[in-house]
């Protein structure tokens, strides 16, 4: 199992940045429900040795993390954080924009959410899985990176994954109460092939996105 480390966020330290965030985004393969960004900093402290008794030991990837685990290290990763924000684009926005900007726009969100929250913070330094940089950032002097499998790697993009995929978790578990025929609690929205044997008999419903269904209906 791969964990990732402190050492880019050190690095940016030693050059005399302060605030160093980690973003992610998750929810951009399933076919129902919003994609989710999550962006946080987290508190100084050691982090150069990884042990059992580290609240930041278990932290790595969220996809590789079983979700009880997952709402756990949510709560240890949030009361361990400076700050954190949370940004949502909605199926009707990945429909429109597709999905590679639907993501960079719930990253966008997240940090401004985030923003709100450190409002006299100076200087920002953004690390961003993925290829791709964040959007209309520089209008708030903030710098950023793309990191390929950057949440592999970097413990605060590792970290925000997690806030990201809690939280979207949540929101799938509250439309399988809305929508108890399609299983939303199990696949989270994933194209399983329950999922798609329930579209192909109940039809889409307002939460699925289309563009993702033109080979299934």
């Amino acid at each position: 199992m791969i964990f990732p480390t402190y050492q880019t966020e050190a690095e940016l330290k030693l050059s005399g940045i302060e605030n160093i965030a980690g973003c992610d985004e998750v929810g951009a393969g399933p076919l129902a429900g919003p994609v989710v960004a999550a962006v946080c900093i987290l508190e100084d402290g050691d982090y150069e040795t990884r042990s059992e008794d580290k609240w930041y030991f278990r932290v790595r990837d969220s996809k590789t993390v079983p979700e009880a685990e997952r709402e756990t290290l949510a709560a240890e990763i949030k009361s361990h954080s400076k700050a954190y924000g949370i940004g949502e684009a909605t199926v009707e926005e990945i429909d429109a924009l597709n999905i590679l900007n639907a993501r960079l726009l719930a990253m966008q969100r997240a940090v401004v959410d985030m923003l709100s929250k450190i409002p006299d913070a100076k200087d920002i330094y953004v690390l961003v899985d993925g290829k791709f940089i964040i959007p209309d950032l520089s209008v708030n002097n903030i710098k950023q990176k793309a990191l390929v499998s950057g949440d592999q790697k970097v413990l605060s993009i590792a970290a925000a994954s997690i806030i990201a995929k809690v939280y979207r978790d949540a929101i799938m578990k509250d439309l399988d109460i809305k929508y108890p025929k399609y299983g939303f609690s199990k696949h989270k929205g994933y194209g399983t092939a329950a999922h798609i044997k329930a579209i192909k008999e109940f039809g889409a419903t307002k939460v699925h996105r289309k563009s993702f269904l033109k080979n299934i209906i």
